[in-house]
């Protein structure tokens, strides 16, 4: 479990006044869009601090502690010194952070394509519906499957997207049963994609046509031209 701050990010009842106000930060640059809907696009990443999971294939871990402190409005002037249109909030978990949901209403407000990338873990009813939502669901090979809310399918929009982040066989086969049980391609799109290193792309391509199943296998594009480097 993270730090003192982290769980007191996640308890929303009596959150102060500042909390819908100052965001801790851990950065905030512009790179090409790796994944989603909106793949291929310049992008500002907002990456906030914290996140009350531990996926065991996490690539962002150094987003989970430190940081930094910024009022909302000094981070409008940052997205916007880039000059472009798109702007994902990411994290970590961004929806530990009170004001996470202030800003992303403030980015839809001044005009920006906006999306979140959310775990799935914490409820997104309170996300502004021009945002597009990119909400995880946690694979058995990702260590925390239990903290899969699936109440948030019924807050998904047709512009939203379901995200499984697949490590093996085994959370393939477990994700196409939920994929049918659920009738998941029939609220938004589902996004299929390889853990990097640990399941070979082709194997998951491979079983996707074979099965026909109506997801959009994809792959982290930004991996593919910068491998894992922080900041892109």
């Amino acid at each position: 479990m993270g730090p003192r701050t982290e769980m007191r990010a996640l308890d929303l009842r009596g959150a102060r006044p500042a909390d819908m106000t100052t965001l801790r930060l851990t950065e905030i640059f512009l790179s090409i869009q790796g994944e989603a809907n909106a793949v291929g696009w310049p992008t500002v990443f907002v990456r906030l601090t914290g996140c009350p999971l531990r996926c065991t294939w996490c690539d962002t871990t150094y987003s989970f502690t430190g940081g930094e402190k910024f009022e909302l409005e000094d981070v409008l002037a940052r997205v916007a010194a880039f000059g472009v249109r798109h702007v994902c909030v990411t994290g970590g978990e961004p929806l530990a952070q009170r004001a996470c949901l202030p800003l992303l209403t403030s980015l839809c407000d001044q005009g920006y394509a906006v999306s979140l990338e959310t775990s799935g873990a914490i409820d997104v009813s309170g996300v502004d519906p021009r945002v597009h939502k990119v909400v995880d669901i946690k694979c058995p090979g990702s260590g925390e499957v239990a903290k899969n809310r699936y109440e948030n399918l019924d807050h998904l929009l047709p512009h939203d997207q379901l995200k499984f982040v697949i490590a093996d066989r085994a959370d393939y086969d477990w994700s196409a049963a939920l994929l049918l049980e659920r009738a998941l391609a029939e609220r938004c799109t589902v996004l299929f994609s390889p853990v990097a290193d640990q399941l070979r792309a082709a194997d998951l391509a491979d079983w996707i046509v074979a099965d026909r199943l109506p997801v959009r296998f994809q792959m982290q594009l930004h991996k593919v031209l910068w491998g894992n480097a922080p900041g892109r």
